[in-house]
């Protein structure tokens, strides 16, 4: 029998050719799409022989370049927000989930930003309706300061997915890139919002005060900005090391009233969308 070597379960799939990244392999196996040898892989830190040999099996086709595609699709499904023909800018870009989601539901063009570089997906890269922005600082919207967006840029929807910054540091600049009764739509991370006493080990906010707290700290900034909120939703798939998160949708100009603090806490709590929820539920 070969001598046992173990590995990280993320590490074995990169290093088997399973997927193109760790950080994808880490990624289908938060969204519980991975078997090994028949059995669920739980989390990617499980343990795995490499010496020996396995039955790897990916459940679900990807519909998407990166599974930040499912989390958008919820939205748009949820508050039956059609795309066909937009202009959309999708900030926080990464390696394109978003923008891929936008383009497969019919979005005519897409400007993919962020502030990184090297990282949309190859195939989004060349596709004629995605125009790249890289190394672009999106607080810079808040100074009128629009880069290399085409003047005049005023997109149908802005869809936002970023980290390591408060999202109300961008978007009291979006109505420069945004149309009046245009569509925003927020993935909302409570550890980049309720601050760094929230947040506990393995990067993880447990505490639903710091949820409810980061909810309404992006909802009441949107409002303050000229946004009407359709809603909020529980993410269908957690973040970065399990972390729950939020999709609010907005409209520019939209006469909505946010969600008040007890529709919130029953989603925090139960899962129960703030655009339907309407009784109160335990939290502390």
């Amino acid at each position: 029998m070969p001598e046992s070597k173990h590995m990280r379960a993320d590490a074995y799939l990169f290093a088997t050719g399973h997927t193109r990244s760790r950080q994808r392999a880490r990624e289908l196996i938060e969204a519980g799409i991975v078997t090994i040898d028949g059995r669920r892989v739980a989390k990617p830190s499980e343990q795995v022989d490499a010496a020996l040999a396995h039955d790897v099996v990916i459940l679900q086709v990807e519909r998407y370049v990166s599974r930040g595609g499912l989390k958008l699709e919820a939205a748009l499904r949820h508050f039956n927000i059609d795309v066909s023909g937009m202009m959309a800018v999708d900030i926080g870009a990464s390696t394109g989930g978003f923008t891929d989601c936008l383009l497969q539901h019919g979005a005519a063009r897409v400007i993919a930003l962020d502030s990184g570089s090297g990282q949309l997906a190859g195939s989004l890269r060349a596709d004629p309706r995605v125009f790249c922005i890289e190394k672009f600082n999106a607080r810079r919207l808040c100074e009128g300061d629009t880069g290399p967006i085409p003047s005049g840029t005023k997109a149908d929807i802005v869809t936002m997915d970023v980290s390591f910054i408060s999202q109300t540091y961008i978007i009291p600049g979006l109505k420069n890139i945004l149309r009046d009764k245009g569509y925003f739509i927020s993935l909302i991370k409570p550890q980049f919002e309720a601050g760094w006493v929230a947040v506990g080990r393995r990067g993880i906010v447990r505490d639903k005060k710091y949820h409810l707290s980061a909810i309404k700290k992006v909802v009441e900034c949107a409002g303050l900005s000229g946004f009407g909120c359709l809603g909020v939703i529980r993410s269908p798939i957690a973040g970065g090391e399990g972390n729950i998160e939020y999709l609010a949708a907005f409209m520019l100009g939209g006469n909505y009233a946010p969600p008040d603090d007890i529709t919130l806490k029953n989603l925090i709590s139960n899962g129960q969308n703030a655009d339907t929820a309407t009784s109160g539920g335990d939290f502390t």
